[in-house]
């Protein structure tokens, strides 16, 4: 008798040290280091632009956007690039992992004692046999100026 299991496929990162998923589905690209150009008067969490192809990306320092230290290296950056509201955004990651595919099952909300950046933009969580995966909503990350524009 097989039992049929829902499986949910992430794209793992890590960021400062943390161990993240994105879903599958909402990756288009994993970048290494590219050139990127500053934009004046951007946020400070807005690293600058890339040229990916022909497309203008924004690229998003997700350190700085979710508050944590600057990395130590000034090693190659590598990135993610997801799309929101129809625009690219290339998402600034320390590494890249593997593809995992979870089951639904195993999914849980995000519990009381995570840290409260990474609550923010949790969609949930996966308990791993030696660490905790965060799911990482990318409406939530990259949502983030239309919130504090919509609070002021």
């Amino acid at each position: 008798m097989t039992t049929s299991v829902n499986n949910n496929d992430f794209v793992t990162i890590r960021l400062a040290g943390q161990l993240c998923g994105i879903p599958v589905l909402t990756v288009h690209d994993v970048l290494s280091s590219q050139k990127i150009t500053k934009i004046p008067l951007a946020p400070g969490y807005v690293a600058g632009v890339l040229n990916l192809r022909g497309r203008i990306v924004t690229a998003i320092n997700l350190r700085k956007r979710l508050g944590l230290p600057e990395a130590d290296s000034s090693g190659e950056n590598m990135s993610v690039v997801v799309e929101h509201n129809g625009e690219p955004y290339s998402l600034l990651i320390d590494d890249i992992g593997d593809v995992l595919s979870l089951p639904e099952e195993a999914y849980e909300r995000n519990p009381v004692t995570l840290d409260a950046c990474w609550q923010e933009v949790s969609g949930g969580i996966y308990r791993l046999e030696k660490e905790l995966l965060v799911i990482l909503d990318v409406q939530k990350l990259l949502n983030y100026g239309a919130d504090q524009a919509a609070a002021a």
